[in-house]
């Protein structure tokens, strides 16, 4: 996979961004962890693992 302008990195933020929203938001709200809003640290964990995920890949390949 080639990401070679920002529109692409800014497009995969936003998607893994959503994932985290949706699963880690989801898992957070059923184990009752309700401490912070479940969908701001599920978003930020999403984002963090996508940037994480840009930046390792055209390393391995």
């Amino acid at each position: 996979m080639l990401i070679n302008n920002d529109l692409e990195i800014g497009y995969l933020v936003v998607v893994f961004a959503l994932l985290g929203v949706i699963l880690f938001g989801a898992l957070l709200t059923a184990l009752h962890l309700d401490g912070w809003h479940p969908k701001l640290i599920g978003a930020a964990i999403g984002a963090l693992l996508g940037l994480a995920l840009i930046e390792a890949v055209p390393i391995l390949t």
